[in-house]
């Protein structure tokens, strides 16, 4: 299968209405919010939700969370020598082997730091994938709101007496919309082996990235994905670069909103860019 040739951005539109979208473990699970009360959803939280759709797809996936785990391996250390054991020794044939076998290795890249003279003479191979992802952040500040509740049963002892002061905390965003970058690069895709038909996996990734998604913290309808921008250039460098086509998106509360509530409070606006084969899903 050829790589991929032409180079490709895109973006992402999510709304989430009394949900955490991705909370932070140093901050006792609340929802990541910058200094400037923009919320927040790490890359590494976005590219969780990817590898899950593409696994969801039959796709092999190398980094594969305990709770969405398709094989008996317990760890990376595991997949990568049950799967590659004839290959740990021979960086480019390790290189070669991990990127044939896994598309989130071809995607985003991988380092394989499982060998060294004391395992038995294997060697640390990085590489680096053609897909980037950047953070999530809402367009306006959003608020926070934290609720306290009550264990109604007992987690420890006999399980006959249980404490009616046993507490916790739940927290949630009220409502921001958030927007997510990223990139293809045809360079790097050479060099993995990642396909135009790694990237339809990935496009179809992104547009249906929250289903099969739903948590305590994210019940089902919470959150929704609104748009999907899609760009492809002409060439493998680009027509414009990445930064002047992501901002043809823009999204601003409209007019006259102090605190928006639903995503019909936002005006959403997509620039034409002469060249470029732009498609929208999941239209508003």
């Amino acid at each position: 299968m050829t790589a991929l040739k032409n180079k490709i951005d895109f973006a992402v539109v999510i709304a989430v209405k009394n949900a955490n979208p991705n909370g932070d473990p140093l901050n006792g699970n609340r929802p990541r919010v910058t200094y400037d009360g923009l919320g927040e959803i790490s890359d590494v939280c976005i590219k969780r939700k990817i590898r899950n759709r593409l696994l969801d797809r039959g796709n092999s996936i190398f980094v594969q969370s305990n709770d969405y785990r398709v094989d008996d391996y317990l760890t990376l250390r595991q997949r990568a020598n049950g799967e590659l054991k004839d290959s740990m020794k021979e960086p480019e044939t390790l290189r070669d082997n991990a990127c044939k076998k896994w598309l989130d290795v071809r995607s985003f890249g991988q380092v394989f730091a499982y060998g060294g003279a004391k395992r038995g003479g294997g060697v640390s191979v990085g590489i680096r994938g053609p897909v980037s992802v950047q953070s999530a952040f809402t367009v306006a500040p959003v608020n926070t709101t934290s609720i306290q509740i009550t264990k109604s049963v007992s987690d420890d002892g006999d399980g006959k007496t249980r404490s009616s002061d046993t507490m916790g905390m739940k927290h949630r965003i009220d409502h921001g919309l958030y927007v997510f970058y990223g990139s293809i690069n045809p360079q790097l895709a050479s060099r993995t082996g990642f396909s135009s038909n790694d990237a339809e996996e990935i496009k179809h990734a992104l547009i249906n990235l929250l289903e099969n998604d739903a948590s305590s913290a994210r019940p089902e309808g919470s959150m929704e994905v609104v748009k999907v921008v899609w760009w492809e250039h002409p060439s493998n460098i680009g027509k414009y670069s990445s930064a002047k086509v992501h901002r043809s998106l823009q999204i601003s509360v409209k007019e006259g909103i102090d605190e928006p509530s639903d995503v019909c409070d936002y005006d959403i606006f997509l620039d034409k860019l002469e060249g470029i084969d732009t498609k929208v899903y999941k239209d508003m």
